[in-house]
């Protein structure tokens, strides 16, 4: 099976367990008008409307490899459909691992988020928190993973510690030329850079 083959059957899957969903509030919601002798009144609405939205999936977890090689793992603290749009499920506490292929790895986390089933686009939505195996930690207002070619980039400024000093950005993008180089960071519109040089001792490991 193709990577975004692989990936994609895990949005699938997740389909197939949140469309059903779907539809059980639906049919709750016709279950709850149907047992009305009169007309629906404003508490029958306001349960017909509490059902549908708490239809939703606890704990749910994919993972799949991304046309680059790296594997890609979301995890969410729970999914539902987003009722506007029928390709797209919004997640509460996201968090994703991208691993590739040199070995390098980040972890990104936010609040809330959503993943399109249909372009296969994972958005982390709000103060989003990104972390590299290299070091970097990063805070921007809300990140884009393209889940089928790992390309992540940022939708604002963001504010990086870096294992040389601080710096600030107006994006940042995650990319992959090619496999044998691995994922690449490249900061761009208005970097600036507050160098902190090492103590040598320190770097050396001594106290």
């Amino acid at each position: 099976m193709a990577p975004a083959d692989s990936l994609h059957s895990q949005v699938v899957a997740w389909a197939k367990i949140i469309l059903p969903l779907s539809a059980l509030a639906l049919l709750s919601t016709l279950f709850l008008f149907a047992r009305q002798t009169t007309e629906p009144t404003d508490t029958a609405l306001a349960q017909a409307e509490e059902i549908a939205r708490e239809q939703k999936v606890t704990a749910p977890e994919f993972a799949g490899v991304a046309d680059d090689g790296s594997v890609i793992v979301v995890v969410a603290k729970s999914v539902q459909p987003d009722p506007q749009r029928v390709d797209t499920i919004a997640l509460d506490d996201i968090w994703m691992r991208l691993d590739a292929t040199d070995g390098s790895f980040m972890e990104v986390d936010a609040i809330a988020g959503e993943v399109d089933g249909r372009t296969r686009i994972a958005r982390f939505l709000g103060l989003a928190r990104l972390e590299t195996s290299s070091g970097y930690q990063m805070e921007t207002n809300g990140l884009t993973a393209e889940l089928d070619t790992g390309l992540v980039v940022s939708d604002g400024l963001l504010e990086v510690h870096a294992p040389f000093g601080e710096l600030t950005a107006g994006m940042v993008t995650f990319q992959t030329e090619t496999q044998e180089a691995g994922q690449q960071m490249l900061f761009t519109n208005g970097v600036r850079l507050l160098y902190t040089p090492q103590d040598p001792a320190t770097k050396n490991g001594d106290p």
